[in-house]
This record gives structure tokens, sequence and C-alpha cells, in this order.
């Protein structure tokens, strides 16, 4: 069983303008195949049109496009027993 990876890099607030992308990145201890997941308040987020979200290695980046006054809120980053917020 693999150990569990933890958060080094923590998510940093943004501020964006209506209809900018807004960028947020975590760092992990190590790569893993654990389950990580973005979510917008409680809502879990998924790779689509309106937002991207990147594993490279370590890295998570999570990009909301085009945001909207509606986009406003906590975004949460979880990867096992593990979460950062902005």
């Amino acid at each position: 069983k693999e150990p569990a990876a933890t958060i080094v890099e923590e998510l940093k607030d943004v501020t964006s303008y209506e209809g900018e992308d807004a960028v947020f990145e975590c760092r992990l201890s190590r790569e893993t195949t654990q389950d990580a997941q973005w979510f917008l308040g409680d809502v879990p987020l998924q790779s689509n049109e309106m937002n991207e979200i990147r594993v490279q290695g370590m890295r998570h980046t999570l990009i909301l496009r085009k945001v909207t006054l509606e986009d406003c809120g906590s975004i949460s980053f979880k990867v096992g027993q593990h979460t950062s917020a902005a």
C-alpha cells in the first residue's frame, strides 16, 4: 500500500475579474494514484469546457475559464485526508 500524499504547497487566494480565467495550484509531497478532487463550495468539479483540471507530476492545477459572479466562493482541493482551500 502506497503512503498517503500530503499537500506541501497550499492553494492561494485568487482574485479575478468577470470574463478572466482563475488559476489555482496545489503541490503534493509525491506523485500519487490516490483520488484527488477539486471543489467549488461543496460541488465536485470535473474537467470540461468551463474547468480544466491538470496533473503534472506532483502539481495539480485547476483553471476556471471565463469566470462569472456565480463562480465566486471557496475552492478546495482534497487528496486522502488532506484538504487545502482558497
